[in-house]
């Protein structure tokens, strides 16, 4: 046993004290920031306005289009002024959304960003009620907002900046559509005379970027609504009659999902009027609602309801579902190295003459495993120490997340499912590398390695969403992918036949792999030339079995 741990000690300096490996360390913090800050300051700083031609043959659509663009930037210009109220607000009025207050606080829709409960519910609010935005974007409108809020707010404050504006309805540019009859030409020519401004092949005024979208509404608009009921005979020749949207960049939607609903909804709003309906009547009926509510039936009596808090927990495991599949693969990766490096420059052979196949084995276990460990915890401190900077007014949600993990159980069972999850797949790559001469040897059998781990990845979404469904219990009675699995159904109460039973499995698993691997170890670990063939490995392996 000494010789083991004289080995893992070895191993675990060795891999500790690289650079690499603690410049892998201190990037973890660095990723976890700037993942959180680096979207804000694009968001507000790098984001690109979007400068867009309307030609309007109709003549029946331009102002309502003008109308949803003001209220979505005035949506921005309050979103931005909430999160300047959040950080800028006096001790005695803050209200802080705490742990208690998710738990006290209805998860009443679903679609409500788990991640962000106060935007979400906020953008809610705004799209229920537009008619809010529009008192906004009045003359003074912002300032006696300011004003109203300003006995809130700390003295020493700076001033409160608007966003700016990243949809931006541009006129025509001179001398493109010179002579052109726009209520009459045909969209070809229209669209002929905007292209090279679209290409980038002119500017438009104002703008260094090209333009991005060009939109044009037909003189016939109103012979283009579809109706319920109503077939196409052919689909493309009806796409090209109605309202036309021409931009290269097919990846950002913004413009033209707020384009297509402001013309959706006066088309809707005119559809009324024609049945002597009142529009506005109408559109406070859409907007009325029964209070709905999702209740759990695993909680206590009067606490059934699923809450805010309930929401974060069932997504909080997938975070932990990556990192331990990120954490598994990089120390069974760093074994496979070291075992088919010392193998290729001969050391193994110094250590054969004074310790056993087996105690090297155990030894490199132990020592990886230290190495896996030390990443573990500074990965949490970092985790732990990076929300809790961030934590905040402006990022709430972090303070609640921390929360979340500390109470949620959630470290105790990802230590757990890390260990057996390691022990697996470190039996199986150690194995590899001792059959192993050389690192592209290797690689060959990561392949397939590789791909078999990578199914947690392409599964965890959908197991999150249906934790006691057909694919997640199949896959977790499959010991190579029970620690993700379970890590995945841990805030679902998976049944106790089920975390008892693929726990147990789990762990037969794990020594059964070591038992083979060992098997494997002592036979290649001084095997020279071409890897074996699977059939030449069976053989081996159950004359080793006979001898002992």
């Amino acid at each position: 046993m000494s010789n083991s741990l004289h080995i893992a000690a070895r191993e675990y300096s060795e891999n500790a004290r690289t650079k690499g490996f603690w410049i892998n360390l201190l990037m973890f913090p660095v990723i976890l920031f700037l993942s959180i800050k680096v979207p804000q300051l694009l968001e507000d700083k790098a984001k690109p306005a979007r400068h867009f031609v309307l030609i309007d043959q109709s003549g029946s659509f331009e102002g309502v289009i003008d109308q949803a663009m003001e209220r979505s930037y005035q949506g921005s210009v309050m979103k931005k002024l909430g999160e300047y109220i959040q950080k800028y607000t006096k001790e005695e009025f803050r209200v802080s959304l705490s742990a208690k207050a998710l738990e006290d606080m209805p998860q009443v829709d679903m679609k409500v960003d788990p991640a962000n409960p106060q935007g979400a519910m906020f953008d809610m609010v705004l799209n229920e009620n537009p008619e809010v935005l529009d008192d906004l974007s009045q003359e003074g409108g912002l300032d006696m907002v300011v004003q109203l809020i300003a006995g809130r707010l700390v003295e020493e404050r700076p001033d409160f900046e608007p966003p700016k504006r990243f949809l931006v309805h541009a006129p025509i540019p001179d001398g493109a559509l010179e002579g052109v009859d726009l209520t009459s030409a045909s969209r070809e020519d229209i669209v002929a005379g905007i292209k090279p401004y679209l290409l980038n092949e002119k500017s438009i005024e104002g703008s260094d970027a090209p333009l991005f979208a060009l939109v044009v509404i037909p003189p016939d608009a109103f012979q283009q609504v579809r109706r319920p009921g109503e077939m196409s005979v052919d689909a493309l020749a009806d796409a090209k009659a109605g309202v036309q949207f021409w931009s290269t960049n097919l990846t950002d939607m913004d413009l033209a999902n707020t384009i297509e609903g402001a013309i959706n909804r006066e088309v809707q709003r005119l559809e009324f009027e024609s049945k002597d309906l009142d529009p506005d009547a109408v559109a406070a009926v859409q907007r009325t609602e029964m209070q709905f509510a999702a209740f759990d039936p695993n909680k206590k009596v009067g606490e059934e309801i699923v809450s805010m808090a309930d929401t974060i927990r069932k997504w909080a495991p997938v975070g932990f579902v990556y990192l331990l599949w990120v954490a598994i693969f990089t120390v069974v990766n760093m074994l496979l190295n070291n075992t088919v490096e010392e193998k290729s420059n001969r050391i193994i052979e110094v250590l054969l003459s004074s310790a056993t196949p087996w105690e090297i084995m155990s030894g490199k276990l132990i020592g990886i495993a230290g190495v896996g460990l030390t990443m573990m915890v500074g990965w949490f401190v970092s985790l732990l120490g990076v929300l809790h900077y961030m934590a905040g007014p402006e990022v709430e949600w972090a303070g609640v997340l921390i929360q979340v993990i500390q109470t949620g159980g959630l470290l105790p069972l990802f230590g757990l499912y890390f260990f057996s999850g390691y022990m697996i797949y470190a039996g199986i790559f150690l194995a590899i590398g001792s059959l192993c001469n050389t690192v592209k040897e290797a690689q060959n059998f990561m392949g397939t390695a590789t791909i078999i781990l990578m199914v947690p990845l392409f599964t965890m979404v959908f197991i999150a969403q249906d934790p006691h469904g057909s694919l997640a219990t199949f896959l977790t009675w499959v010991p190579l992918y029970t620690p993700f699995v379970m890590m995945n159904r841990a805030a679902a109460d998976p049944p106790m036949f089920d975390l008892v039973g693929s726990g147990i499995l789990m762990f037969c698993t794990a020594i059964f792999m070591l038992w083979l691997s060992s098997r494997i170890f002592r036979m290649g670990v001084l095997r020279t030339g071409q890897p074996p063939k699977f059939i030449e490995l069976i053989r081996s392996l159950k004359a080793s079995q006979k001898n002992m």
